[in-house]
């Protein structure tokens, strides 16, 4: 007769934990196999191929999903977790001019980016109250307008060429403290580079930067000149050469505002370039003679200025630049002479 096989000395009977973990086993299987709860209308948001229409169509919510991100997003994925996701590295986009860093919220869609004459179709927050930019849905023209003379102009122009149609992003500037800066892009017209214009679109466009630029030099914002003279600069840089001879006249003025805006050493290479192409350059002279005297380097500020009195001896303020130089010269020989008699004294 066969006997139940006998269990060593000291081991334990294990059919009673056997049977408890059958039953934790098939409470397992009940749970795993009880339906999830639903995606939640964010993640619904973030997957459709129309985000965009959905946007357009009920403004409210978007404005509600902008308001609320940061919190109701981490809410959305119920309360198991409170600790954010961590971001990716593709979810971050440094500005090459280190002027800001965008955090995508919402990935757009598609790989086109607005160029110059995109009609774009935005959504803005978080600006300060009295920059000009109003809350909420607004349309701008890529390359075009006096929108980009605006305080807000360049940065949100830096930004929208870097976004995709339907994307929504935290813009974070160095040194700027309370909540970030939100734009939505929900849609934009094509628009085209500027190596895609031909050479009379382009020498067109940089006249009107010039104009513009001139007449707010004139009005005393040398600031917002330079912009315009840049921006027209950058236009005509791609044209063959010999280029347009508007690109002396445009370093000439730009080296007026930086100048101004306490930029000499700017200054002096703008004047480089418009010397490059005319030696003669009185007014180029004149401004590296004074880019040169501010930067302490008095025998090359000396040559330039004396250049533009040999040519035009009454120019009035090339001689007082000049007696200034003089002035400083004798200064400095003197400090150094005194130096030297303490040295070997």
């Amino acid at each position: 007769m066969e006997t139940p096989p006998v269990s060593p000395v000291g081991e334990k009977d294990t059919s009673q934990p056997q049977q408890q973990w059958e039953k934790n086993l098939d409470l397992t299987t009940q749970i795993r196999q009880q339906p999830r709860d639903p995606p939640t209308e964010i993640l619904e948001l973030r997957v459709s191929p129309d985000a965009d229409s959905q946007i357009l169509e009920n403004p409210q919510e978007t404005e509600k999903l902008a308001t609320g991100l940061e919190g109701d997003s981490d809410k959305s994925h119920g309360s198991a977790s409170e600790v954010p996701e961590p971001l990716q590295a593709s979810d971050l986009w440094y500005c090459p001019d280190g002027s800001f860093v965008k955090k995508i919220i919402i990935r757009g869609h598609g790989l086109d980016k607005p160029k110059l004459g995109s009609r774009c179709r935005l959504q803005a927050f978080g600006f300060t109250l009295g920059s000009g930019l109003p809350e909420g849905w607004t349309e701008l023209t890529m390359g075009l307008g006096p929108w980009r003379e605006e305080t807000w102009g360049e940065l949100i122009e830096k930004c929208l060429e870097s976004m995709c149609q339907g994307e929504q992003a935290e813009l974070q500037l160095p040194g700027r403290s309370g909540p970030p800066i939100r734009l939505t892009l929900a849609s934009f017209t094509q628009g085209r580079d500027s190596w895609e214009l031909e050479a009379t679109e382009k020498e067109a466009l940089a006249r009107e930067e010039r104009a513009r630029g001139t007449e707010l030099f004139r009005a005393g914002n040398p600031e917002l000149a330079a912009r315009c003279y840049g921006r027209a600069l950058r236009l005509l840089l791609t044209l063959p050469p010999p280029g347009s001879p508007e690109r002396t006249v445009l370093h000439a003025n730009l080296a007026a505002c930086q100048l101004l805006l306490g930029q000499p050493h700017l200054a002096a290479q703008s004047c480089d370039r418009v010397l490059e192409r005319e030696p003669g350059h009185l007014k180029a002279l004149y401004r590296r003679g004074v880019a040169q005297a501010a930067l302490g380097n008095l025998e090359k500020a000396t040559a330039d200025l004396k250049k533009v009195l040999a040519v035009d001896p009454k120019n009035r303020a090339a001689q007082e630049e000049l007696g200034k130089v003089i002035i400083q010269g004798k200064k400095q020989d003197a400090g150094l002479a005194q130096g030297l008699r303490k040295m070997f004294g």
